[in-house]
């Protein structure tokens, strides 16, 4: 009996801690003869933000620290930065979003309330805790020759609501998110 309530607490502590990543990847996909080796150049296409009716407008810094970010992780893989002519071309695609956080109420914490005579009634809904941005960062790279994607990931977070943590964010998220990137000299599979 106590070595089933050890498993059952370790079982929950370790779903506790994995639901404390900030960052989460949600979509990686290579082509299938995709090799990272054969690339020694990258460059960006043109990142273009702009407010529709179902985001929140992107700060430019934002999106300079994120290229920055990606040219860091793409260096550390062997790739370097070029103007003109690059073997890859990286294409950011940026949504922000707000979402509302809620709760469902219980009998237990939230009291009947009082229909008339001696008709209690209590029924169940959701109520609002609280407001935030979430924000999903997609990342192509796309065969500069062929002009085929030739991977893609998508990550996405919670943003934080002081620009030095939402620095400290993107650089993990990029980190996060390169790091299912196939080395050079591996084939997808």
């Amino acid at each position: 009996m106590r070595l089933k309530w050890i498993a059952i607490c370790l079982t929950l502590l370790a779903f506790n801690l994995g639901a404390c990543n900030s960052v989460r990847v949600v979509n990686t996909n290579a082509a299938q003869d995709f090799n990272l080796g054969k690339y020694q150049t990258f460059s960006f296409m043109e990142v273009t933000t702009s407010a529709d009716t179902a985001g929140i407008p992107i700060p430019p810094e934002y999106v300079n620290s994120l290229k920055q970010e990606i040219t860091r992780q793409l260096a550390q893989r062997g790739l370097r930065p070029s103007e003109s002519n690059a073997d890859l071309q990286v294409n950011v695609g940026v949504v922000v979003q707000e979402k509302t956080q809620t709760r469902q109420t219980d009998i237990r914490t939230d009291p009947p309330f009082y229909m008339g005579q001696r008709r209690y009634t209590w029924k169940s809904r959701e109520v609002e805790v609280g407001r935030y941005k979430e924000g999903t960062v997609s990342v192509h790279l796309v065969d500069r020759a062929s002009n085929e994607l030739v991977w893609s990931a998508e990550a996405e977070s919670v943003i934080p609501d002081k620009a030095e943590k939402v620095q400290e964010r993107i650089s993990e998220g990029m980190e996060k998110l390169f790091s299912a990137l196939p080395a050079a000299g591996t084939s997808a599979k």
